[in-house]
């Protein structure tokens, strides 16, 4: 059981922004932004690959909502999923990164690691 299936279950808490039958948003516990959200679905999909697409629909507004309840929508914000090892997913369940609160940057979005090395995190992470 992933850590966000503990958390939807209430064996473990968090600092809830939004919820509603279908999601849950949540602060972060190591934010890399002033505001720094995680948006889940409570049913489980590993990542965006394996999400049904009409599903999407209601994330989306979901994520709409609460970037709007916590006044994101004024400014702007930045959304991110990562999917798979390479793209640096570490909770094997999809979730948002919903990040804002600050003129946000873009820097070293890649690590300069070998073959073996990529292969390895595979092995450990998914």
């Amino acid at each position: 059981m992933t850590v966000f299936e503990k958390i939807i279950q209430g064996e473990l808490p968090c600092n809830k922004v939004l919820e509603d039958e279908n999601f849950l948003a949540f602060h972060d516990i190591a934010p890399k932004a002033p505001i720094h959200v995680l948006v889940i679905p409570k049913k489980f999909a590993k990542d965006f690959q394996q999400l049904n697409p009409q599903e999407m629909v209601g994330l989306t507004s979901f994520i709409q909502q609460t970037a709007k309840t916590l006044g994101l929508d004024k400014n702007g914000y930045r959304i991110i999923s990562n999917i798979g090892v390479d793209g640096g997913q570490e909770i094997p369940y999809l979730h948002f990164h919903l990040l804002g609160g600050a003129k946000l940057r873009w820097d070293n979005l890649a690590q300069n690691i070998s073959t073996k090395e990529r292969i390895e995190e595979a092995k450990k992470g998914m």
